[in-house]
């Protein structure tokens, strides 16, 4: 059986449900009804909630599922949020505190074993300098 479409092949307008009809016994049901946000998601998207719910909404076990790394995961259940009429919780839009020039300084001595990985974090974060 096919799936309930969201938009008209014709001319991509909403598509009104109107009628539903009981296989078994007959009885036909008719109106006008509303489709649920979930009706827009993608066939994609719907697998990827389905293995989000199988994984008990953990990230990490996602990964190891679907082979994706946590950021691509996280943008992807942002997307879904986003496509079921939400802001996911706690998005920000990070902007960064320090130059080019600072992260170049930043990373240059993390990878000379100068300053730790807590240390580069937090210069990244504060935009300070090494």
């Amino acid at each position: 059986m096919s799936e309930i479409p969201t938009k008209c092949p014709i001319c991509q307008g909403e598509i009104l449900i109107t009628r539903f009809e009981c296989q078994s016994c007959e009885t036909t049901f008719e109106g006008r009804f509303r489709q649920t946000a979930f009706a827009y998601l993608t066939a994609e998207q719907w697998q990827f909630v389905l293995t989000f719910i199988r994984c008990e909404g953990k990230i990490k076990s996602m990964e190891a599922v679907i082979g994706l790394s946590y950021p691509t995961i996280r943008n992807r259940l942002h997307e879904i949020i986003r496509v079921l009429g939400y802001e996911p919780y706690g998005v920000e839009e990070i902007q960064p505190t320090s130059s080019p020039e600072q992260r170049q300084r930043v990373l240059q001595a993390l990878e000379k074993g100068e300053i730790t990985v807590k240390d580069a974090l937090r210069l990244l974060e504060e935009g300070g300098e090494t």
